[in-house]
This record gives C-alpha cells, sequence and structure tokens, in this order.
C-alpha cells in the first residue's frame, strides 16, 4: 500500500493540504486493488500505457486527420508538433520543481505476462503520459468532430487510469497532469 506517513513533495512541507492528498491517494488506489491482478485488466493497462509512451497513439491519430490535404491537415500537424514540444518542456520542469517520490510498486500484484512496461525513472508529479495525452488530446480536437473528440478524450482518461493502475503514478499526478494538459492544450489551439 502507498505510505502515507511523510509529505508526498520532496521540495515542500507537510501540510494539511498534503495530508488531504496522501488521503486522496491512498483512496484512489485502494479502488484500484481488486482489479489489479487480473490477466485481462492488467494486460490492457500495459498495453495502453504502451500507447503513451512518445506519442505513438497522438502520431497515429494526427495521421488519421491528416488523410485528407488542406487547412485540416496542416492545423493536425501543427498541433501535434507544439503539443509534442510544450508537453515535453512542461513536463520535465514539473517534475524538476516538485520532485515528488513515485508510488511503491514493489508489492505491486500485476499479471507478469503480456506487454512489458517501461521501469519509470523521473520523479511522478504530474503525470507525463496523462500531461502529454490531454495536451494532444484538446490540441487535436476540433469543434465540429464530437464523436472524434469523445474518441481523444477517452483515450487520454485511459492513459491516465492504466498509470494509476499500474501504479507508476499516484492518482494526484494523473489529475496533475489532466490539468495541465489541458490547459497546454488550449495554449496550443489558440497559437497553431
Amino acid at each position: 500500500m502507498i505510505a502515507i506517513d511523510r509529505p508526498p513533495v520532496g521540495k515542500l512541507t507537510e501540510s494539511g493540504l498534503w495530508s488531504a492528498v496522501n488521503g486522496f491517494d491512498l483512496y484512489v488506489d485502494r479502488l484500484f486493488e481488486p482489479l489489479r491482478g487480473r490477466s485481462s485488466v492488467d494486460g490492457t493497462a500495459k498495453v495502453v500505457t504502451r500507447l503513451g509512451d512518445h506519442g505513438w497513439i497522438w502520431t497515429a491519430i494526427a495521421v488519421w486527420r491528416c488523410r485528407r490535404s488542406g487547412p485540416a491537415r496542416r492545423r493536425a500537424v501543427r498541433s501535434l508538433g507544439l503539443a509534442g514540444v510544450s508537453s515535453t518542456l512542461v513536463n520535465a520542469g514539473s517534475k524538476q520543481l516538485v520532485d515528488r517520490q513515485r508510488p511503491d510498486a514493489s508489492g505491486l500484484g500485476i499479471s507478469p505476462s503480456g506487454v512489458a512496461v517501461r521501469a519509470p525513472t523521473t520523479s511522478s508529479f504530474p503525470s507525463g503520459h496523462t500531461l502529454a495525452a490531454f495536451c494532444s488530446a484538446t490540441a487535436l480536437s476540433r469543434p465540429d468532430d464530437r464523436t472524434g473528440n469523445a474518441l481523444l478524450y477517452s483515450t487520454a482518461c485511459l492513459i491516465g487510469l492504466s498509470r494509476i493502475h499500474l501504479r507508476a503514478h499516484h492518482a494526484s499526478d494523473v489529475a496533475g497532469g489532466m490539468v495541465i494538459g489541458t490547459a497546454l492544450g488550449l495554449l496550443v489551439r489558440r497559437i497553431r
């Protein structure tokens, strides 16, 4: 289980806020616990997480959006490029600033078979996969495509949930990635 006896953020001090964040993280982790160890759920979480690696899924979606020439193609290419660069820079800066420890995954009961998942090496906040997912989903969304937008945001949500399931991130890391990524995606949409 997640230890809650110390502040989750290395460079910030313990306070009532961090106690509430720890409580939230522990609560959400306990909700995921009954699902862990089920090979179908674990395998799906691994595949979804891997699709979020290095923006593979967002590149595939942008290619789909680029299938017809014209302004929509140029917008999709610019959106993907700006989302990729900006989310990488903001994520790296945020992780260095906050320096939060990752959840303890040593006793994690995930099925060992299936897709291999990279072991995280950076600090935990924010979830980079989630930040990039929501930035890309927001940047690639279009006002005239409700179905496509629903698929974009559903994919982004699944990536965030997979990070919690695999205990690569605390739930608050994922929530932070959602907020930061969406805000960044809105900025990308204004400047593309």
